[in-house]
C-alpha cells in the first residue's frame, strides 16, 4: 500500500512516549510505522487510534537491539509506504533492578547499551542511508532524525549508571549525525525529557511527587507523554530548517540551576 504523504517511524511507539509521538505526527499528517517488541495487540490499539482519527498507520514487530529487528523495520516501512521522511529513535529500557554502579552485572549493562544506544544508532546509521539517495533521487525532499534522551543525560543516578551513561552517548551522537548528515539535507534533533509520567516512572511515583512539589521543576507538575509529543511535532516542521544538532529540554524548567 503506497499513497501521497510523508512518512515516519517511531521507535517504542506501542505506549507511553512514544505512543504520543506516533498519534501527534500521524494527526500532522504522517503515515506512521509503530514499532513494537513484545505487546502486538497495544501496537494494535495505537494503529486503530490514529486510524480511526483519519490517519494511516501500520505495526511492526521489531526490537532496535537487534540488526535484523531494525533491517526488517525499514524495510516493511518501505515496502508499505515507500519512504521514510523522519526517524524516531525512542525506543528504550530502563535499568534492571536499578543497581548500584557497583553492582551492576555485565549481562544487564549490555542489555541496556544495546536497546537504548547501540540500536537507535545503528538503526540511524541505515535509514540515513536510504535517506541520502532517496534525497539525491528526489523521493523525499529532505530527511530528519529525532533522538529521545532523558535529563539523566546530565543527571547522575548511580543506581542507573547504564542507563545515564547510554543517554548521555545519544547526545553525542546527535551532534555527530547533525554535523555528517547536514550537507544531505538531512536534520537531527535531540528531545530530552524530564519527569515523566509513564509506565516507566511510575514504580517512583510517590517519590517525584515529593520532589516536584517541595519545587524540584520550575513548573510544578508531571509531564505528560503528549507535552513531549508535541515538541516532536514542532521540530519536524520546516519551521526549524536553519537549526540542527539541538537539544530541546521538555523538563519543566528542571535543567535551570538555582541557588
Amino acid at each position: 500500500m503506497q499513497s501521497v504523504g510523508p512518512v515516519a517511524v517511531v521507535t517504542g511507539s506501542s505506549r507511553g512516549i512514544g505512543r504520543a509521538i506516533a498519534q501527534r505526527l500521524a494527526q500532522d499528517g504522517y503515515r506512521t510505522v509503530v514499532n513494537y517488541v513484545r505487546n502486538a495487540g497495544a501496537a494494535r490499539d495505537v494503529c486503530a487510534a490514529i486510524q480511526a482519527a483519519g490517519g494511516q498507520a501500520i505495526a511492526v514487530q521489531g526490537d532496535v537491539a537487534s540488526a535484523n529487528d531494525r533491517q526488517h523495520l525499514l524495510q516493511v516501512a518501505l515496502d508499505h509506504f515507500g519512504r521514510v521522511d523522519v526517524l524516531v529513535n525512542n525506543a528504550g529500557i530502563t535499568s534492571p533492578g536499578r543497581q548500584d554502579l557497583l553492582e551492576v552485572t555485565e549481562e544487564n549493562f549490555h542489555l541496556v547499551m544495546c536497546t537504548n544506544l547501540y540500536g537507535p544508532f545503528f538503526l540511524s546509521q541505515l535509514v540515513s542511508r536510504w535517506m541520502i539517495q532517496a534525497i539525491a533521487d528526489e523521493k523525499i525532499p529532505r530527511g530528519i532524525i529525532v533522538n529521545i534522551t532523558s535529563l539523566s543525560a546530565y543527571t547522575v543516578s548511580t543506581n542507573r549508571a547504564d542507563y545515564c551513561m547510554a543517554k548521555a552517548a545519544l547526545h553525542m551522537m546527535t551532534h555527530l549525525l547533525a554535523a555528517r548528515l547536514a550537507p544531505h539535507n538531512i536534520r537531527v534533533y535531540e528531545v530530552c525529557p524530564g519527569i515523566i509520567a509513564s509506565d516507566m516512572t511510575a514504580p517512583v511515583r510517590e517519590k517525584y511527587d515529593r520532589l516536584i512539589a517541595e519545587g524540584l521543576t520550575p513548573i510544578r507538575r508531571w509531564g505528560e507523554p503528549e507535552d513531549v509529543a508535541r515538541v516532536v511535532a514542532a521540530v519536524v516542521k520546516d519551521d526549524f530548517d536553519f537549526c540542527t544538532g539541538t537539544r530541546i529540554d521538555v523538563d519543566g524548567g528542571f535543567h535551570i540551576r538555582r541557588l
